[in-house]
C-alpha cells in the first residue's frame, strides 16, 4: 500500500523540523520512514527556504540546508504548469498550498490556519489539523503514547 500523499503547509513543517521534542516532532519521523509522502512544488519549496531565513530562527547557511535535507528527499515534487482553479480562499499565501494539493491529487493537506481549516468543508481534498492527521494515519492510536 502507497503512503498518504500530503501537503504540509511551513508553520506545520518548520514546528515539524526545528522542534524535535514538540507536538509535531512525528510528523519528520512519518515521511522519513516512508509512511507518508510530503509533496512539494516549487512555490512551497520557495516559501519554505524564505521562512528558514527569517531572522527571528536565528539559523546559520549550514542549518538551514540541514534542515531542508531533513525533508527535500523524502518528498516528491509536483511540476504545476498550469495552476487548477480553485475556490475563493481568505489568504492568497495560501493559494500555493492549494494548488499543490489538487495537481499532486493529495490525500490531506495538513495545516493549522485558521483560513485553510474554514475551506475544509468545501474543498475536494481533506483539510486538516495535524492532530486529525494523526488520528487518520493511526485510528487505533499509537502504542507509544500516553
Amino acid at each position: 500500500m502507497n503512503p498518504p500523499r500530503v501537503v504540509l503547509d511551513t508553520n506545520v513543517l518548520l514546528s515539524s523540523l526545528m522542534f524535535h521534542a514538540g507536538t509535531l516532532s512525528w510528523l519528520c519521523t512519518a515521511w522519513q520512514a516512508r509512511h507518508v509522502c510530503p509533496l512539494v512544488s516549487r512555490t512551497t519549496v520557495e516559501e519554505l527556504i524564505r521562512a528558514l531565513d527569517y531572522p527571528k530562527f536565528d539559523l546559520t547557511a549550514d542549518e538551514q540546508g540541514d534542515l531542508l535535507a531533513d525533508y527535500l528527499p523524502w518528498c516528491e515534487t509536483v511540476n504545476i504548469s498550469k495552476p487548477p482553479k480553485l475556490p475563493k480562499c481568505r489568504d492568497p499565501f495560501d493559494r500555493p498550498f492549494l494548488e499543490l494539493a489538487l495537481a499532486g491529487r493529495a490525500d490531506a493537506l495538513v495545516t493549522g490556519d485558521k483560513d485553510l481549516l474554514a475551506m475544509a468543508k468545501t474543498f475536494p481534498i481533506p483539510i486538516l489539523t495535524p492532530r486529525a492527521f494523526r488520528k487518520r494515519l493511526h485510528p487505533g492510536g499509537e502504542p507509544s503514547e500516553p
